[in-house]
């Protein structure tokens, strides 16, 4: 193999094919063409004297030498982004883009609110904020850091176990004055519910509805966790809130049910290497800290 051949640019385009799975994604990702793209791969494995690809139908694959080398070079990608970061001019941690992505309802209740206070500490720091009901794979770089509310499971993974929420029931006063307010878990079998479209759940840990009684009456049902509180908040029914929602100030009473406790785990991942780039180093430990204030542990 000749060293003196390799250049970052050409292992950047390998990343870029690695994650994407395809010259053309790849291309758009680089601001290329699939062509290039293509030309710079071939000219990466002639420097290596190997493949590092197998290509078929569905587009390009790691084969074990590429997947040897994959995270050797994302060690590099993370030293490059760093030495950027330095070379900025700006404080480590202090300027530059983050990318979280989480499920909608804490990214929209909870954590747009808490990333104005983190733009006030740190000016030069743009966070973009994803909503997604499924997990992101972190590996192929679709954002620097994720939220959920499972454990996830990967390789070259950095996880910490952050937070842990309570969840409620909670009601619209004109709705409890119609049916009454249920005192007993029993009591809640006269009640009409809101809650999720149960075919088109793709996240388990969101059926926490379940967790408070078996097969709940459902009387209007949405993927949306915002749209669920605001039917609520218009009288359709009793629903289940995260805590961080506060409900109470979109109009809704909480229900307070004696031997009720319904909770989750807050998990946040990021890839093992990009966890030291000081900009996403300094948005997960702000992560971690209000979630350590707000929702801890214990």
């Amino acid at each position: 193999m000749n060293m003196n051949r390799l250049s970052w640019d050409d292992l950047r385009v390998f990343l870029a094919v690695s994650r994407a799975g395809n010259l053309s994604k790849a291309g758009r990702l680089l601001g290329m063409d699939h062509a290039t793209v293509g030309r710079r791969i071939s000219a990466l494995e002639f420097a290596l004297e190997t493949p590092v690809f197998e290509r078929d139908r569905q587009g390009y694959r790691l084969n074990a030498q590429g997947r040897e080398m994959l995270a050797h070079v994302e060690a590099v990608e993370a030293n490059v982004l760093t030495l950027g970061d330095l070379m900025n001019g700006a404080l480590p941690g202090h300027a530059g883009h983050v990318r979280i992505a989480t499920m909608e309802g804490i990214a929209s209740l909870y954590l747009s609110e808490q990333f104005v206070k983190l733009k006030q500490r740190h000016p030069g720091l743009t966070v973009e904020l994803v909503t997604s009901a499924t997990d992101v794979r972190i590996s192929h770089r679709e954002a620097d850091l994720f939220l959920g509310f499972f454990e996830p499971r990967g390789v070259n993974l950095d996880i910490e176990h952050i937070g842990r929420f309570a969840l409620h029931l909670y009601a619209h006063p004109d709705y409890l004055a119609a049916f009454g307010t249920p005192r007993t878990i029993d009591e809640l079998r006269a009640h009409r519910f809101v809650g999720y479209v149960d075919d088109l759940i793709q996240l388990d840990a969101v059926r926490w509805l379940d967790d408070a009684i078996a097969e709940p009456p459902i009387a209007f049902h949405s993927t949306s966790m915002i749209a669920q509180m605001f039917a609520a908040a218009a009288g359709a029914g009793i629903v289940m809130l995260p805590e961080f929602a506060r409900a109470e100030r979109f109009g809704l009473a909480l229900i307070p049910l004696k031997r009720l406790e319904v909770t989750r785990d807050v998990w946040m991942s990021s890839h093992q290497y990009l966890r030291r780039v000081p900009r996403i180093a300094a948005v997960a430990s702000f992560l971690t800290e209000i979630m350590a204030r707000d929702y801890p542990l214990e």
